[in-house]
């Protein structure tokens, strides 16, 4: 098994797509189509707020990503924007899909309380990492991890935050050495059905 590392490429975008709607269990509380959707419009999202890209390749397949975004320095190019904008509506020309965009709406603001909460600036921030789930253990999250704190190492930067909440890996983080700042609940109806989640505000200094 050979694994290497590189930068995003416009290619990975539909793999990676399937890696972010399987590692946050979008089909759970929405149909197959809504959940590529919103798949879509997460990495869309994500990639317009990066500096650093690195995509975790097997067989050339992408098999998980990392960005890392130095926040004095970015600016998000118009390609990412335009995508970003492009899936957002797609999602909302659907009644369901329009539902479902409330429980992001909520999550982005849940983010930002939480970095309020936090009350400090931070020179940058970890904003987007998924393996594979078929691809766990296998060391792949680390070298994914290290990538980051190399460039951060790079660029001066000695320290940077991340959110993340109960429904992924959050204890791969602690394990990494990051420390939990701030922590918030919320409960979430999905499908009739109440839907708790913890989300979190973590840190790192480098």
């Amino acid at each position: 098994m050979q694994i290497t590392l590189r930068e995003y490429q416009k290619e990975d975008f539909k793999v990676l797509e399937n890696i972010i709607r399987e590692t946050w269990h979008y089909d759970e509380f929405s149909s197959p189509r809504t959940a590529v959707k919103l798949a879509r419009v997460f990495l869309s999202s994500c990639l317009t707020n990066h500096t650093f890209s690195r995509v975790a390749l097997m067989n050339d397949k992408p098999i998980g990503i990392i960005l890392v975004k130095n926040i004095a320095i970015h600016r998000c190019p118009l390609k990412y924007r335009l995508k970003q904008m492009k899936s957002i509506l797609s999602l909302y020309l659907s009644k369901e899909g329009r539902k479902v965009t409330q429980i992001f709406a909520n999550v982005n603001g849940i983010d930002k309380r939480l970095l309020a909460d936090v009350d400090k600036s931070y020179p940058a921030e970890l904003a987007l990492f998924a393996v594979d789930t078929s691809c766990r253990g296998k060391g792949i999250g680390k070298r994914l991890f290290d990538s980051a704190l190399g460039y951060l190492k790079e660029q001066g930067l000695n320290e940077f935050y991340l959110f993340t909440d109960t429904s992924c890996n959050y204890g791969f983080y602690e394990h990494q050495g990051m420390v939990r700042r701030c922590e918030r609940e919320h409960v979430f109806i999905i499908k009739g059905q109440q839907a708790k989640m913890n989300f979190f505000i973590y840190d790192y200094k480098v």
